[in-house]
């Protein structure tokens, strides 16, 4: 799954949650942003690459969601 997806697959989740969701380019370094998840958040790289199946499940930990939900 790219960053991308993964964005858009969060951003549906929470509307579904009726959870704020917010992505802050500007809190991260180079080309890395700030997803914002309720009141949980985490950072993620480069919205076109590929995210690993390891980093993938950190990310899905810190927000506090089951990565299968997505």
């Amino acid at each position: 799954m790219k960053a991308g997806e993964f964005l858009r697959r969060v951003k549906r989740l929470a509307a579904a949650r009726r959870q704020f969701f917010a992505f802050r380019p500007d809190r991260g370094k180079g080309s890395h942003g700030r997803v914002c998840l309720g009141s949980e958040f985490t950072t993620v790289k480069d919205l076109k690459k590929e995210i690993g199946v390891s980093l993938l499940a950190k990310m899905c930990r810190d927000l506090g969601i089951d990565p299968h939900e997505l």
